[in-house]
């Protein structure tokens, strides 16, 4: 036991696997051990010690209800393997890895000594319950089981065979195995039309249709946004959603790292919806009832009929919009000096009832994106 695994981890090298290891309690070993053998440098990108508890609840975005505990580790895998997507772009096969663990110490734990460890790949979820008994080993010797137990964790995620783990008589091993595809996966490829981050910065393929989406870039996040956010919500009675659409018609789609990117602006504060539908039609498909919140410009761009190929194709897509219950709420902005708002807008007549304007009183900030990029030069 007191040996390196040097077989298993030449062969976990020697596969195309990109990983993020998170541990807390125990698995500093492991670390050692992957680091130990040449050729590291192509399976590791990076590695972080939860040991403070604050540490492991940033990492997961809330304090969970037990710290060493599979659901933990499984939380702790998702955003590992996310963290190796954004490093890569996707462009490698990412494994998310995690271990936390209690072990001895020295004082008395009234607790179980064991671990859960979890590895996510994108598709997969795999996760090991070991159960140790106490006083069958010190310290040091309950962190090479457990850290034996993450390279054999590791080495099957990457279909490579691995040592068998010696436990005692009274020790328990559980493995569970579950198909969980990676939802911003789903969306970047087009499996999917939309995708629902929750407040603590977890994907989901289902969740609460939004009732009101304040879509854009995000490229940042600023004052503005939140403010008109806060301010339609307070106007129309119902909370609004922020939407990020990967595709553009004017710029390359999102990808995975640039995605990750921008939803940590919004992690621990709002919740956020993805979606692959750049045009206010695509959105009304895919969220009926929606009112959507825009600011002057774009209602400006959006009734202009160029982007319709004329008239006819213009008052199609808005009675399409009308169809699924879809209306907007425009905000005003500073044009060439002077506050613009809806009043200024020259609106057909056969639109004007799916638009109502955001007042003054209860909304106006001048502030952009662009200018902000610009005073940063980013």
């Amino acid at each position: 036991m007191n040996l390196i695994p040097t077989e298993t981890i030449a062969a976990i090298h020697d596969t195309p696997h990109r990983l993020v290891f998170e541990f807390a309690g125990a698995g500093s070993l492991a670390l050692y051990w992957l680091h130990s053998v040449p050729g590291s440098s192509r399976t590791v990108l990076e590695a972080t010690d939860r040991y403070a508890a604050t540490s492991l609840t940033d990492l997961i975005g809330k304090t969970p209800e037990k710290f060493v505990s599979a659901d933990t580790a499984r939380i702790m895998a998702e955003m590992a393997y996310r963290r190796a997507m954004r490093l890569t772009d996707g462009a490698a096969a990412c494994l998310g890895v995690a271990c936390t663990a209690a072990i001895a110490t020295d004082r008395a734990k009234r607790g179980a000594h064991g671990c859960s460890i979890a590895v996510y790949d994108g598709t997969t979820m795999r996760a090991f319950n070991l159960t140790l008994a106490k006083g069958a080993r010190d310290r040091a010797g309950e962190e090479q089981v457990i850290s034996l137990l993450i390279i054999r964790a590791i080495a099957s995620a990457c279909g490579v065979a691995a040592p068998d783990l010696a436990l005692e008589p009274p020790e328990t091993l559980e493995v569970d195995e579950e198909t969980r595809p990676d939802p911003l996966m789903l969306l970047v490829q087009g499996d999917v039309e939309d995708v629902f981050i929750d407040i603590d910065g977890h994907a989901h393929l289902k969740g609460t249709p939004p009732v009101a989406l304040l879509s854009g870039s995000f490229n940042p996040l600023h004052a503005g946004h939140e403010q008109l956010a806060q301010a339609a919500a307070a106007f129309l009675r119902v909370p609004v959603v922020f939407e990020i659409p990967i595709l553009n018609a004017d710029k390359p789609p999102l990808g995975y790292a640039e995605l990750e990117r921008r939803l940590e602006q919004f992690r621990g504060r709002y919740p956020v919806v993805l979606s692959r539908a750049p045009l206010f039609v695509q959105k009304a498909n895919l969220f009926p009832g929606c009112t959507f919140v825009i600011g002057y410009d774009t209602a400006i761009r959006i009734i202009d009929p160029r982007y319709y190929d004329g008239e006819a194709g213009r008052n199609a897509a808005f009675a399409a919009i009308a169809a699924h219950g879809c209306t907007f709420l425009v905000a005003g902005r500073i044009k060439d000096g002077v506050f613009r708002t809806l009043a200024d807008i020259d609106l057909p007549a056969s639109l004007r009832p799916l638009f109502r304007e955001l007042p003054e009183r209860i909304f106006r900030v001048d502030l952009s994106s662009s200018a902000i990029r610009n005073a940063y030069g980013t």
